[in-house]
Order: structure tokens, then sequence, then C-alpha cells
């Protein structure tokens, strides 16, 4: 198995349609972390995904998660949880500290690729105004959240947690509100699971999502995020 290796002075990605097979969606490797690289790969449909043990992996899997926002699912139990306010629920308010408790280990989930060298990198993005968070408190205790980039009226998600139950499903809901009051036509969940699944994540063709995103996660469709309010309006 060989994919091309990325050198620091080469800003440009594979095509995507040359990602393998198996295993799914790798399609380089090398490079690094800078604003500028990272927002080209989201931007063409690429992430990273790592541990610590490798070097930096380029992905674009096929087929794609994604979330239409009208396909939210809310169960009865959520729709409980939404209503009854039991969260306050913000945007940016602490970044690093999201992306920190997404990167810890817990029970249902294994995000050891958060290294701190990505950490370091999406703390970048946010300073930079791509990377942003929707934060579930109890109080002032951070109880779940995600986060993950905006481009044009899209987002793309990285990683949610909770240590209450249901933050990380309020934060989703809050997140897919919020897309929807600004025309967002598509949210990138990367892959699919089980737990996405129950929310309404399904999985479309690499070409259709290619289609989307070379739209919409473009400059003229941006939204303007320090103009989102927080805490966002209760349920």
């Amino acid at each position: 198995m060989k994919v091309p290796w990325l050198d620091a002075q080469q800003m440009t990605f594979p095509d995507i349609e040359q990602a393998l097979e198996n295993p799914d969606g790798l399609l380089a490797a090398g490079g690094d972390l800078s604003v500028e690289r990272l927002l080209l790969a989201y931007r063409s449909g690429i992430f990273p995904w790592y541990s610590d043990d490798q070097p930096i992996l380029w992905w674009s899997p096929a087929p794609r998660g994604v979330l239409y926002p009208h396909d939210l699912k809310i169960s009865r139990s959520l729709a409980k949880v939404l209503n009854r306010q039991t969260f306050s629920v913000h945007v940016n308010r602490d970044f690093p500290a999201v992306i920190k408790a997404c990167s810890e280990a817990r029970s249902y989930a294994d995000a050891t690729w958060i290294t701190t060298e990505m950490q370091a990198a999406y703390i970048r993005l946010h300073e930079h105004g791509y990377a942003h968070s929707i934060e579930c408190y109890q109080g002032d205790k951070l109880a779940g959240g995600l986060y993950g980039l905006g481009l044009g009226n899209l987002f793309f998600g990285e990683s949610m947690f909770h240590v209450v139950t249901d933050a990380s499903k309020v934060a989703f809901a809050y997140l897919t509100r919020l897309m929807l009051s600004f025309d967002c036509p598509m949210i990138d969940c990367q892959l699919d699971n089980s737990h996405l699944q129950t929310l309404g994540v399904c999985e479309i063709p690499r070409q259709d999502f290619r289609a989307v995103i070379e739209k919409h996660a473009q400059p003229s469709y941006q939204i303007d995020w320090t103009q989102v309010p927080s805490p966002l309006p209760a349920w």
C-alpha cells in the first residue's frame, strides 16, 4: 500500500477520487497542520486523522456520513431534555476546553486521534475564525459539546463529548437548528455510525458530497460567526 507523501512546500492534495478503498478513504500522508493546508483540505473534502505514532494521514472516505439539517431526528427522550432547558447552550465560549474534553478517553469513544498537535492546530483555526464549538453548561460546568469547522454555510463536524447524559445530543440539535437558520444544506459527519444514525445521519456518495462543498464551502457563502448569539436562544 502506497499513498502520496506531502512535503511542507506542497500545498496541494491528490484528487479525492484517488483515495484508497482499503483502508477506506486514505488519500495522502505527510505535510503539516497549518491553517492554510487545513482549509484547503476541508474545502476539498479531506480531513486529517492519525495517531501519535503515525505521520499525518489525510482521508476522504466514501460513502460520506452527513446530516441534511431538515432530517434531524429528535427522540421523545431528547425532546423532553430540550423542552426542560436542562442546559444553557453557548457558542465559542471555551473552545480549548471543548477540544481538550473531546481528546480525553471515555467509555463510549476512542478519541486518541486528537493529539496535542491536532488540538493546537484546531485552536489556531479557532483563533482565525474558522473552528467553532457548541457547548452545553449546567451552571458554570461544561457538561458536553462538539467542535468543527464552519466554512461557507457548511459545518464540518469533528468530535463531540458529554459528561452529563444527553449533553452532546443537545449540542448537536442546537448546531443543526443554528445551521438551518443559515440555509445550510449539509453538515459533514465524516463517518456514519449507529449513534449518529439515531440523529438522522446518512451516507452519500463521494461525488454528491463533493458537489455540495465545491459550491457551499466558499467565502461567498460565509457565515459571520461573530454575530451568532451566545447563549443560543432556548429550544
